[in-house]
């Protein structure tokens, strides 16, 4: 089960801009993975690598990170088995040396990480999640029932970064808890549609354009305004549907320390009033990054003042622990939150990916599995899901080859669990 080769190219990401495909070769079988990636990214992410050519797609360009893949990680991972996640992980951090990544480039090592996982599974006549069920329990191999599908987070309204309008929350979405996710999947597209048509009557066909993950983006500046609407168009499902929010805070959080939220300054206090205002008006269970990663006194003092609702809200950390393990160490250790995004470009590599899952996992966090603004139509991030047992997935509207091929992945492995 060793590496015969790896070859990397270029290939365009949902937004049109470059990224990397992997295809590694163990015995005349072919494994592929690519990577993904943001536009709301945390400071500490993982360093992704970029030409910065602006001869090339605007200086996008990856021809350096894939030059690292085929010079420097195939020549060193050749020969190496496929069965063994954590050394060949391993080997290439130390590759690259670094910190985070930037040597060789978190996209390419992230692409090689996810290559040699699919193989794994494949050689231990495993699926993909419960291969990685068995990496995350420490075991060989697995043959057990008890996989559950994450509850989809569906981003129907775009702002923020993420869209061309004057919304400052990022991501509005619907949260459908139903028995099985394939239901959950057609409330999705049914609240998705009714909330087009609304938008239309409302505001006229542009109010229907979309953003980076699918969502509409229409001409709307207040959040209430928002969740108003989601409810309209969720009216039906009102008893089996949730609301969550990505406030990605950081976008606007001033320098002198305040936060400029719909055309006001505002204090943090301020800002959690309204948080609390929400909580009190919506069904909303999800308020992602509602702080800058930079204000650790702003979460504190919203997980304090919810503390006792933490068992009906999940104040979400992503910008703030970027799926590190000794950042969600912090946060465990200050209680800045109660839930975590797990996104593995943050970081680099499935194995490190894993363990800040455990971490987590071993503090009572909840966990949501994430996909990023800038996709392909990899499903990965579907078998992690479902392999680290996520408690939520966000892979973005029920539209759009790339986040669809994550809600079909999905479907898919529920009938197979079905079936055992």
């Amino acid at each position: 089960m060793r590496i015969k080769n790896i070859k990397a190219r270029e290939i365009l990401d949902s937004r049109g801009n470059p990224t990397i495909e992997v295809e590694l070769e163990v015995k005349n079988n072919f494994f592929c993975a690519s990577s993904p990636s943001g536009a709301s990214t945390g400071k500490n992410e993982a360093m992704e690598l970029r030409d910065k050519d602006n001869k090339r797609y605007r200086g996008k360009g990856v021809l350096n990170a894939i030059n690292n893949i085929n010079e420097i990680i195939a020549p060193a991972l050749k020969g190496k088995s496929v069965l063994k996640q954590e050394e060949i992980d391993k080997l290439l951090i130390e590759l690259d040396g670094t910190k985070n990544k930037s040597k060789l480039g978190a996209n390419a090592i992230l692409s090689v990480s996810m290559a040699v996982c699919r193989a794994g599974a494949f050689f231990n006549n495993l699926k993909l999640y419960e291969y990685i069920k068995g990496i995350l329990s420490y075991k060989k191999s697995l043959n057990s029932d008890n996989f559950k599908i994450p509850f989809p987070c569906f981003n129907i309204i775009n702002g923020g970064v993420h869209a061309g309008n004057d919304l400052d929350i990022q991501e509005f979405m619907v949260i459908p808890c139903g028995d099985s996710f394939s239901y959950n999947l057609e409330m999705g597209v049914n609240i998705y549609y009714s909330l087009r048509e609304i938008l239309i009557d409302e505001f006229g066909k542009n109010a229907i354009n979309v953003g980076d993950e699918g969502g509409f983006a229409p001409p709307i500046s207040k959040s209430e305004k928002t969740l108003n609407t989601i409810l309209k168009a969720a009216k039906d499902f009102l008893n089996n549907v949730k609301i969550g929010i990505d406030c990605a805070a950081s976008h606007f959080y001033t320098a002198d320390k305040r936060y400029f939220f719909e055309n006001k300054f505002l204090k943090r206090e301020e800002l959690l009033s309204i948080y609390k205002d929400f909580i009190k008006k919506y069904p909303i269970i999800i308020i992602e990054d509602p702080f800058s990663e930079d204000d650790i006194v702003g979460w504190k003092n919203m997980s304090l003042s919810l503390n006792d609702k933490m068992n009906e809200i999940l104040i979400v950390s992503d910008d703030l622990t970027v799926t590190q393990k000794d950042k969600i160490e912090v946060v465990i250790k200050k209680k800045c939150a109660n839930a975590l995004i797990i996104k593995p470009n943050q970081v680099g590599t499935i194995t490190e990916t894993i363990e800040s899952v455990r971490t987590a996992k071993m503090a009572g966090f909840k966990i949501i599995a994430s996909h990023r603004s800038g996709e392909t139509n990899d499903d990965f991030i579907a078998d992690l899901a479902v392999g680290i047992e996520a408690d939520f997935i966000k892979a973005g509207a029920p539209v759009r080859g790339e986040r669809v091929s994550k809600y079909n992945r999905l479907l898919k492995i529920e009938k197979e669990i079905m079936s055992k």
